[in-house]
Protein backbone atom coordinates (compact mmCIF):
# COMPACT_ATOMS: atom_id res chain seq x y z
CA UNK A 1 0.00 0.00 0.00
CA UNK A 2 1.19 3.54 -1.15
CA UNK A 3 0.29 6.47 1.38
CA UNK A 4 0.74 10.26 0.07
CA UNK A 5 3.09 12.52 2.51
CA UNK A 6 1.72 15.69 1.91
CA UNK A 7 -2.27 14.47 1.78
CA UNK A 8 -4.34 18.05 1.22
CA UNK A 9 -6.10 19.61 3.52
CA UNK A 10 -9.63 19.71 3.48
CA UNK A 11 -11.65 22.39 1.46
CA UNK A 12 -12.98 24.12 4.34
CA UNK A 13 -9.58 24.89 6.33
CA UNK A 14 -8.22 26.33 2.92
CA UNK A 15 -11.03 29.17 2.53
CA UNK A 16 -10.69 29.97 5.83
CA UNK A 17 -7.18 31.00 5.50
CA UNK A 18 -7.62 33.00 2.56
CA UNK A 19 -10.07 35.23 4.67
CA UNK A 20 -7.74 35.52 7.53
CA UNK A 21 -5.29 37.00 4.75
CA UNK A 22 -7.52 38.92 3.47
CA UNK A 23 -8.32 40.75 6.43
CA UNK A 24 -4.63 41.14 6.97
CA UNK A 25 -4.14 43.25 4.40
CA UNK A 26 -7.31 45.35 4.81
CA UNK A 27 -6.07 45.96 8.31
CA UNK A 28 -1.94 47.27 6.46
CA UNK A 29 -3.79 49.46 3.98
CA UNK A 30 -6.21 51.03 6.82
CA UNK A 31 -3.44 51.96 9.03
CA UNK A 32 -0.95 53.15 6.18
CA UNK A 33 -3.90 55.62 4.84
CA UNK A 34 -4.48 57.22 8.65
CA UNK A 35 -0.46 57.74 9.05
CA UNK A 36 -0.14 59.48 5.53
CA UNK A 37 -2.82 61.96 6.27
CA UNK A 38 -2.11 62.48 10.04
CA UNK A 39 1.43 63.71 8.64
CA UNK A 40 0.56 66.04 5.72
CA UNK A 41 -2.11 67.88 8.27
CA UNK A 42 0.52 68.28 11.06
CA UNK A 43 2.54 71.10 9.51
CA UNK A 44 -0.33 72.40 7.25
CA UNK A 45 -1.06 73.38 10.84
CA UNK A 46 2.22 75.10 12.49
CA UNK A 47 2.31 78.29 10.26
CA UNK A 48 -1.11 79.24 11.36
CA UNK A 49 -0.10 78.84 14.74
CA UNK A 50 3.45 80.43 14.16
CA UNK A 51 1.04 83.21 11.93
CA UNK A 52 -0.93 84.05 15.12
CA UNK A 53 2.46 84.71 17.31
CA UNK A 54 3.93 87.07 14.59
CA UNK A 55 3.25 90.67 14.66
CA UNK A 56 3.67 93.79 10.95
CA UNK A 57 7.07 93.06 9.74
CA UNK A 58 9.43 96.09 10.49
CA UNK A 59 12.44 96.41 7.49
CA UNK A 60 15.58 98.32 7.98
CA UNK A 61 16.79 100.80 5.86
CA UNK A 62 18.86 103.53 5.49
CA UNK A 63 17.83 106.89 4.30
CA UNK A 64 19.42 110.07 2.88
CA UNK A 65 17.88 114.00 3.23
CA UNK A 66 17.32 115.23 -0.17
CA UNK A 67 19.05 118.54 -0.74
CA UNK A 68 20.18 121.50 -2.99
CA UNK A 69 23.58 121.30 -4.04
CA UNK A 70 25.48 122.18 -7.88
CA UNK A 71 26.56 119.87 -10.10
CA UNK A 72 27.66 119.98 -13.44
CA UNK A 73 28.36 117.67 -16.33
CA UNK A 74 32.34 116.47 -16.55
CA UNK A 75 34.47 115.22 -19.73
CA UNK A 76 37.32 113.08 -18.94
CA UNK A 77 40.47 112.34 -20.60
CA UNK A 78 43.60 110.85 -20.12
CA UNK A 79 46.88 112.33 -20.44
CA UNK A 80 50.59 112.24 -19.76
CA UNK A 81 52.51 114.51 -17.63
CA UNK A 82 55.14 116.35 -19.47
CA UNK A 83 57.61 119.70 -18.49
CA UNK A 84 56.41 122.73 -19.76
CA UNK A 85 60.19 123.41 -21.47
CA UNK A 86 62.80 120.71 -22.48
CA UNK A 87 65.87 121.64 -24.17
CA UNK A 88 68.23 119.77 -25.46
CA UNK A 89 71.64 120.22 -24.79
CA UNK A 90 74.10 119.27 -27.83
CA UNK A 91 77.76 119.52 -28.87
CA UNK A 92 79.14 122.59 -31.08
CA UNK A 93 82.54 120.87 -30.89
CA UNK A 94 83.98 117.85 -31.78
CA UNK A 95 86.46 115.75 -29.57
CA UNK A 96 86.57 113.58 -26.58
CA UNK A 97 84.63 113.52 -23.95
CA UNK A 98 87.08 113.83 -20.69
CA UNK A 99 84.50 114.53 -17.71
CA UNK A 100 80.95 114.32 -17.04
CA UNK A 101 79.56 115.94 -14.24
CA UNK A 102 75.86 115.04 -14.01
CA UNK A 103 73.38 112.55 -13.64
CA UNK A 104 69.89 111.83 -14.57
CA UNK A 105 67.79 114.18 -12.21
CA UNK A 106 70.42 116.13 -10.95
CA UNK A 107 69.40 119.75 -10.25
CA UNK A 108 71.52 122.19 -12.21
CA UNK A 109 71.44 126.27 -12.65
CA UNK A 110 72.20 128.22 -15.68
CA UNK A 111 75.65 127.74 -17.02
CA UNK A 112 76.54 125.01 -14.97
CA UNK A 113 79.60 123.05 -16.70
CA UNK A 114 77.65 119.61 -17.36
CA UNK A 115 80.60 118.21 -19.45
CA UNK A 116 84.11 118.88 -20.87
CA UNK A 117 85.53 118.03 -24.36
CA UNK A 118 89.28 117.54 -25.37
CA UNK A 119 90.75 119.90 -27.75
CA UNK A 120 94.10 120.31 -27.94
CA UNK A 121 94.17 121.05 -31.67
CA UNK A 122 92.00 124.33 -31.20
CA UNK A 123 93.91 124.65 -27.63
CA UNK A 124 97.61 125.05 -29.92
CA UNK A 125 95.50 127.28 -33.24
CA UNK A 126 95.37 130.02 -30.10
CA UNK A 127 98.54 129.70 -29.11
CA UNK A 128 99.56 130.68 -32.42
CA UNK A 129 96.95 133.46 -32.43
CA UNK A 130 98.14 134.93 -29.82
CA UNK A 131 101.55 135.23 -30.80
CA UNK A 132 100.20 136.24 -34.26
CA UNK A 133 98.08 139.14 -32.42
CA UNK A 134 101.38 140.13 -30.21
CA UNK A 135 103.21 140.50 -33.60
CA UNK A 136 100.45 142.48 -35.14
CA UNK A 137 99.98 145.10 -32.16
CA UNK A 138 103.73 145.99 -32.11
CA UNK A 139 103.67 146.83 -36.18
CA UNK A 140 100.53 148.55 -36.03
CA UNK A 141 102.33 150.76 -32.29
CA UNK A 142 105.81 151.33 -35.06
CA UNK A 143 103.34 152.31 -37.88
CA UNK A 144 101.68 155.04 -36.15
CA UNK A 145 105.14 156.36 -34.84
CA UNK A 146 106.76 156.31 -38.24
CA UNK A 147 103.12 158.12 -40.26
CA UNK A 148 103.13 160.66 -37.32
CA UNK A 149 107.08 161.88 -38.56
CA UNK A 150 105.73 161.05 -42.11
CA UNK A 151 108.35 158.61 -42.95
CA UNK A 152 105.65 156.34 -44.24
CA UNK A 153 103.07 156.76 -46.08
CA UNK A 154 98.84 156.41 -44.95
CA UNK A 155 98.63 153.11 -46.82
CA UNK A 156 101.14 151.74 -45.34
CA UNK A 157 100.05 152.61 -41.93
CA UNK A 158 96.35 151.72 -42.44
CA UNK A 159 97.75 148.17 -43.66
CA UNK A 160 99.05 147.16 -40.28
CA UNK A 161 95.86 148.51 -38.50
CA UNK A 162 94.19 145.95 -40.87
CA UNK A 163 96.66 143.64 -39.49
CA UNK A 164 96.03 143.98 -36.07
CA UNK A 165 92.03 143.74 -36.65
CA UNK A 166 92.29 140.60 -38.72
CA UNK A 167 94.79 139.08 -35.86
CA UNK A 168 92.49 139.78 -33.16
CA UNK A 169 89.28 138.51 -34.61
CA UNK A 170 91.25 134.87 -35.52
CA UNK A 171 92.07 135.42 -31.86
CA UNK A 172 89.16 135.54 -30.60
CA UNK A 173 87.07 133.22 -32.93
CA UNK A 174 89.45 129.92 -31.44
CA UNK A 175 88.72 131.41 -28.13
CA UNK A 176 84.78 130.85 -28.78
CA UNK A 177 85.50 127.55 -30.20
CA UNK A 178 87.53 126.65 -27.75
CA UNK A 179 84.90 127.30 -24.95
CA UNK A 180 82.54 125.34 -26.63
CA UNK A 181 85.13 122.55 -25.14
CA UNK A 182 82.94 123.14 -21.46
CA UNK A 183 78.97 122.20 -22.01
CA UNK A 184 76.92 124.17 -20.27
CA UNK A 185 73.40 124.30 -19.10
CA UNK A 186 71.39 126.95 -21.33
CA UNK A 187 68.58 127.09 -18.31
CA UNK A 188 68.25 126.14 -14.90
CA UNK A 189 66.33 123.13 -13.94
CA UNK A 190 67.12 119.19 -14.03
CA UNK A 191 68.77 116.75 -16.01
CA UNK A 192 66.31 114.75 -17.82
CA UNK A 193 68.25 112.65 -20.09
CA UNK A 194 72.51 112.17 -20.48
CA UNK A 195 73.25 110.33 -23.15
CA UNK A 196 77.49 110.48 -23.49
CA UNK A 197 79.91 108.82 -20.42
CA UNK A 198 83.43 109.71 -20.45
CA UNK A 199 85.90 108.38 -22.95
CA UNK A 200 82.75 108.66 -26.09
CA UNK A 201 83.82 110.76 -29.04
CA UNK A 202 81.27 113.58 -29.58
CA UNK A 203 80.75 114.61 -33.29
CA UNK A 204 79.50 118.36 -33.72
CA UNK A 205 76.08 118.87 -33.10
CA UNK A 206 74.67 115.53 -31.28
CA UNK A 207 72.62 115.53 -28.56
CA UNK A 208 74.22 114.88 -25.27
CA UNK A 209 72.05 116.10 -22.55
CA UNK A 210 68.11 117.06 -21.78
CA UNK A 211 66.96 119.53 -19.21
CA UNK A 212 63.97 120.23 -18.83
CA UNK A 213 62.05 122.92 -16.21
CA UNK A 214 59.84 121.08 -14.14
CA UNK A 215 58.41 124.37 -11.89
CA UNK A 216 55.59 123.87 -14.05
CA UNK A 217 54.54 120.57 -15.97
CA UNK A 218 51.74 120.20 -18.58
CA UNK A 219 49.42 117.64 -19.46
CA UNK A 220 48.16 117.86 -23.03
CA UNK A 221 44.53 115.94 -23.68
CA UNK A 222 42.27 115.21 -26.46
CA UNK A 223 39.07 117.09 -25.99
CA UNK A 224 36.07 116.47 -28.59
CA UNK A 225 35.07 119.28 -30.83
CA UNK A 226 31.34 119.27 -29.12
CA UNK A 227 32.78 120.08 -26.18
CA UNK A 228 35.84 122.17 -26.35
CA UNK A 229 34.03 125.24 -26.78
CA UNK A 230 32.77 124.95 -23.35
CA UNK A 231 36.53 124.95 -21.57
CA UNK A 232 38.52 128.41 -21.30
CA UNK A 233 41.81 129.57 -20.57
CA UNK A 234 41.99 129.41 -16.72
CA UNK A 235 39.06 126.99 -15.58
CA UNK A 236 40.22 124.79 -12.63
CA UNK A 237 40.69 121.15 -13.33
CA UNK A 238 40.68 118.09 -11.18
CA UNK A 239 43.52 115.60 -12.09
CA UNK A 240 44.10 112.08 -10.65
CA UNK A 241 47.44 110.27 -11.27
CA UNK A 242 48.15 106.28 -11.14
CA UNK A 243 50.86 106.96 -9.23
CA UNK A 244 49.53 108.64 -6.52
CA UNK A 245 46.31 106.84 -5.65
CA UNK A 246 43.60 108.37 -3.20
CA UNK A 247 44.91 111.56 -4.04
CA UNK A 248 43.44 114.69 -6.14
CA UNK A 249 45.42 117.67 -8.12
CA UNK A 250 44.52 120.83 -9.07
CA UNK A 251 45.28 121.96 -11.94
CA UNK A 252 44.59 125.00 -14.55
CA UNK A 253 43.90 124.98 -18.47
CA UNK A 254 47.15 126.46 -19.62
CA UNK A 255 45.65 127.12 -23.31
CA UNK A 256 42.98 125.64 -25.65
CA UNK A 257 44.63 125.00 -29.18
CA UNK A 258 43.48 126.73 -32.24
CA UNK A 259 43.05 123.87 -34.40
CA UNK A 260 40.95 120.18 -34.17
CA UNK A 261 42.83 117.03 -35.37
CA UNK A 262 41.34 116.52 -39.33
CA UNK A 263 40.66 113.12 -38.30
CA UNK A 264 40.00 112.59 -35.05
CA UNK A 265 38.01 115.82 -34.57
CA UNK A 266 39.88 116.42 -31.29
CA UNK A 267 41.67 119.51 -30.21
CA UNK A 268 44.32 119.28 -27.55
CA UNK A 269 44.28 121.19 -24.04
CA UNK A 270 46.91 121.94 -22.10
CA UNK A 271 46.60 121.74 -18.38
CA UNK A 272 49.33 123.39 -15.67
CA UNK A 273 50.32 121.90 -12.70
CA UNK A 274 52.48 124.34 -10.41
CA UNK A 275 53.20 125.23 -7.18
CA UNK A 276 53.31 122.37 -4.68
CA UNK A 277 51.42 119.85 -6.83
CA UNK A 278 54.08 119.91 -9.53
CA UNK A 279 57.07 118.85 -6.98
CA UNK A 280 54.53 115.45 -6.19
CA UNK A 281 54.19 114.89 -9.74
CA UNK A 282 56.61 113.30 -12.01
CA UNK A 283 56.82 113.99 -16.07
CA UNK A 284 55.75 110.39 -17.25
CA UNK A 285 53.22 109.85 -15.37
CA UNK A 286 49.92 108.83 -16.08
CA UNK A 287 47.19 111.57 -15.74
CA UNK A 288 43.05 111.86 -15.63
CA UNK A 289 41.15 114.83 -15.75
CA UNK A 290 37.70 115.60 -15.52
CA UNK A 291 36.45 119.04 -17.29
CA UNK A 292 33.37 120.73 -15.60
CA UNK A 293 31.28 121.51 -18.73
CA UNK A 294 28.07 123.75 -17.79
CA UNK A 295 28.01 123.90 -13.67
CA UNK A 296 24.56 124.37 -12.42
CA UNK A 297 23.57 125.59 -8.66
CA UNK A 298 20.40 124.52 -6.67
CA UNK A 299 20.02 121.29 -8.12
CA UNK A 300 17.94 118.80 -6.16
CA UNK A 301 20.27 115.40 -6.40
CA UNK A 302 19.41 111.55 -4.74
CA UNK A 303 21.80 108.87 -5.31
CA UNK A 304 20.87 106.25 -8.06
CA UNK A 305 20.08 103.79 -5.44
CA UNK A 306 17.12 105.80 -3.99
CA UNK A 307 15.16 105.50 -7.69
CA UNK A 308 13.15 102.39 -8.95
CA UNK A 309 11.27 102.06 -11.68
CA UNK A 310 7.74 101.03 -12.62
CA UNK A 311 5.07 100.38 -15.01
CA UNK A 312 3.92 104.04 -14.43
CA UNK A 313 7.75 105.49 -14.51
CA UNK A 314 10.20 106.48 -11.64
CA UNK A 315 9.91 106.85 -8.21
CA UNK A 316 11.03 106.53 -4.75
CA UNK A 317 10.15 105.54 -0.94
CA UNK A 318 9.93 108.61 1.11
CA UNK A 319 9.95 107.87 4.75
CA UNK A 320 7.07 109.79 6.99
CA UNK A 321 6.48 109.24 10.30
CA UNK A 322 7.99 105.44 10.41
CA UNK A 323 6.22 104.33 7.18
CA UNK A 324 7.44 104.13 3.53
CA UNK A 325 4.90 106.03 1.16
CA UNK A 326 5.80 105.37 -2.40
CA UNK A 327 6.24 108.67 -4.04
CA UNK A 328 6.23 109.14 -8.04
CA UNK A 329 8.52 111.64 -9.46
CA UNK A 330 10.36 113.48 -12.30
CA UNK A 331 14.02 112.75 -13.19
CA UNK A 332 16.39 115.00 -15.16
CA UNK A 333 20.11 114.48 -16.06
CA UNK A 334 22.35 111.71 -14.01
CA UNK A 335 25.45 113.04 -12.12
CA UNK A 336 27.74 110.49 -11.66
CA UNK A 337 25.68 108.32 -9.04
CA UNK A 338 22.94 110.83 -8.59
CA UNK A 339 19.96 111.40 -10.45
CA UNK A 340 18.46 115.26 -10.74
CA UNK A 341 14.80 115.01 -9.90
CA UNK A 342 12.52 117.64 -11.06
CA UNK A 343 9.64 117.16 -9.22
CA UNK A 344 7.89 115.12 -6.74
CA UNK A 345 10.45 115.40 -3.92
CA UNK A 346 11.58 118.62 -1.73
CA UNK A 347 14.32 119.31 0.25
CA UNK A 348 14.12 117.85 3.23
CA UNK A 349 12.66 114.67 2.26
CA UNK A 350 13.63 111.15 3.65
CA UNK A 351 14.61 109.03 1.07
CA UNK A 352 15.20 105.34 1.30
CA UNK A 353 18.18 104.13 -0.82
CA UNK A 354 19.19 101.01 0.72
CA UNK A 355 16.09 98.14 1.40
CA UNK A 356 13.72 99.70 -0.85
CA UNK A 357 13.59 96.51 -2.93
CA UNK A 358 11.57 95.17 0.39
CA UNK A 359 8.91 97.52 1.28
CA UNK A 360 5.51 98.14 0.03
CA UNK A 361 3.21 101.16 0.28
CA UNK A 362 2.65 101.68 4.11
CA UNK A 363 5.25 98.82 5.04
CA UNK A 364 7.02 99.97 9.03
CA UNK A 365 10.67 100.82 8.54
CA UNK A 366 13.58 100.83 10.94
CA UNK A 367 16.24 103.44 9.63
CA UNK A 368 19.62 101.24 10.50
CA UNK A 369 21.70 104.29 10.04
CA UNK A 370 20.34 108.12 11.31
CA UNK A 371 19.39 110.10 8.04
CA UNK A 372 22.52 112.57 6.13
CA UNK A 373 21.95 116.18 5.87
CA UNK A 374 23.80 116.53 2.50
CA UNK A 375 24.85 114.85 -0.17
CA UNK A 376 27.78 113.26 -1.07
CA UNK A 377 29.46 112.45 -4.19
CA UNK A 378 29.47 108.87 -5.58
CA UNK A 379 32.01 108.11 -8.19
CA UNK A 380 31.32 105.77 -10.84
CA UNK A 381 32.09 105.43 -14.72
CA UNK A 382 30.79 107.44 -17.12
CA UNK A 383 31.21 111.11 -18.59
CA UNK A 384 29.37 113.26 -15.89
CA UNK A 385 30.32 113.68 -12.19
CA UNK A 386 27.86 115.58 -9.83
CA UNK A 387 29.59 118.16 -7.32
CA UNK A 388 28.01 119.20 -4.05
CA UNK A 389 28.31 123.09 -1.92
Amino acid sequence: MFFDRNPLPPRGSQLNCRCRSGLFMLVLTVVAFSTACSGSEAPAAQPSQMGGRRGPQIVPVTVTVVAKGSAARSVSATGVVEPLRTIGVNSQLAGVISHVNVQEGDAVREGQVLARIQAPELEAQLVSAEASLSVAESQATRSATLFSQQIITAGEQERDQAALVAARATRDQLKTRLSYAEVRSPASGVVMEKRVEAGDLASSQSRLFSVADITVLVVRMPISELEVTALSEGMPVSLTLDALPGREIQGRIRRVFPAADSVTRLVPVEVAISGAAAREVRPGFLARAKFPIAPRNDVLLIPNAALLQNPRGAAVYVVIDGKAALRAVQRGATYDGRVEITSGLSVGDSVVVAGNTMLREGSQVRIATPPSDSLRPVEGPGRTVGMNK
